[in-house]
């Protein structure tokens, strides 16, 4: 894979299917954080019964840790151009021992890509880690994580694409909730850096909302929003990268998808294989208890060469959604794209379809 792989229910909410499972409502009557004293109801619970963690929020002047989990970096200048954009966010940064290592198209060794991530959670003077790129490699070191060390510290734990595998392991196995976002090598425009330091920075509750640009043009033709069928749902966010996320189905490592608002997208994939990943997610039972569904970019997902005859990628979404009768809408900024969403997976959220949005209940940081 190369680097740039990778839900109040209303009245008419309820009538469009989206109640929550039971275990899912209850957890969501919890207060906005496991250790908010002001609430005396009990504590938000995460998969396997655990309590909700959140990471302590980063702050200009904390460090960061960047880590290379999945492929090497293979050149000096873009892993420079990453370091001086953490830096820029105002973050002192640290380089994994391995950060530069390369086994083929990894960043080092198994041993020691997981090494690096472990010793970053286990530094006392780190406050978060950052991958430096996506790729391929991280399904490799999913079962090497000291996932004890990271409940008892836990941090900050950021990327996408390949590390879809990783933000949904260490949430799946420790509670803690962990961030889709933009890794240290992408590029960092404005409206990225405005969602990554909502979220992470200052702890709001954040309103995922596509900007709504028209360019000229009498109507939006850019990163529109398309209601697959419409209605408000709540639920923990949990998703990522589809093909790396399908690839996880049957381990321990899978997000906990019941009551969930699962968010997807893929990046030079053809239909036929989007579909093919669909359906392994549907034979597992994944899509049979969702509240809703958020399709982030499908970025250059076509029918191939000379393959028109395929079915296309709203035919796709309509047969595997559709029959969920949940809230579902396509078009939201999470992917393979240059601007994109700092989605906390794990937090609890609120998505409406017909807008197209996605609001968090709660900060996602402490």
């Amino acid at each position: 894979m190369p680097p740039t792989r990778r839900q109040l229910l209303t009245a008419g909410a309820l009538t469009a299917g989206t109640a929550l499972a039971g275990p899912a409502r209850a957890a969501l009557a919890g207060p906005a954080t496991a250790t908010d004293a002001s609430d005396a109801t009990p504590p938000l619970t995460a998969p396997n019964g655990l309590p909700l963690l959140r990471a302590r929020r980063l702050s200009p002047g904390d460090t960061l840790a960047l880590v290379s989990p999945a492929n090497a970096t293979y050149e000096r200048e873009p892993l420079e151009i990453a370091v001086e954009a953490v830096q820029a966010l105002g973050f002192k940064v640290r380089l994994g021992a391995h950060v530069k290592g390369r086994y083929g198209q990894f960043g080092g060794t198994d041993a020691q890509r997981a090494a690096d991530i472990n010793d970053a959670f286990a530094d006392v003077s780190v406050a978060g880690i950052l991958a430096v790129t996506g790729g391929s490699g991280c399904n490799r070191i999913v079962d090497k994580l000291n996932y004890a060390l990271i409940r008892r510290k836990p941090k900050f734990f950021g990327g996408f694409s390949d590390l879809t595998s990783l933000v949904n392991a260490i949430h799946r196995q420790t509670g803690l909730i962990t961030f889709h976002c933009p890794v240290a090598g992408s590029e960092w425009n404005d409206f990225s850096v405005q969602h990554f330091k909502a979220v992470v920075m200052a702890a709001e509750p954040d309103l995922l909302s596509n900007p709504q640009e028209r360019t000229g043009n009498l109507v939006t033709t850019q990163d529109r929003i398309s209601t697959l069928r419409g209605g408000l749902a709540r639920g923990p966010l949990v998703g990522g990268n589809l093909a790396v996320l399908s690839s996880l189905v049957g381990t321990p490592y899978f997000p906990d998808c019941r009551g969930a608002i699962l968010f997807l997208e893929e990046v030079n994939e053809y239909i036929y294989r989007v579909d093919r990943m669909l359906s392994t997610l549907r034979l597992s039972g994944a899509l049979d208890r969702l509240a809703g569904v958020v399709l982030g970019k499908f970025t250059n997902c076509g029918p191939g060469d000379g393959n028109f005859g395929t079915l296309t990628l709203d035919e796709v979404f309509d047969d595997y959604f559709l029959p969920l009768k949940v809230p579902v809408y396509r078009g939201a900024m999470i992917g393979h794209i240059r601007r994109k969403f700092t989605v906390p997976v794990g937090q609890p959220a609120e998505m409406d379809a017909l807008a197209g949005t996605v609001r968090l209940l709660s900060a996602a940081v402490s």
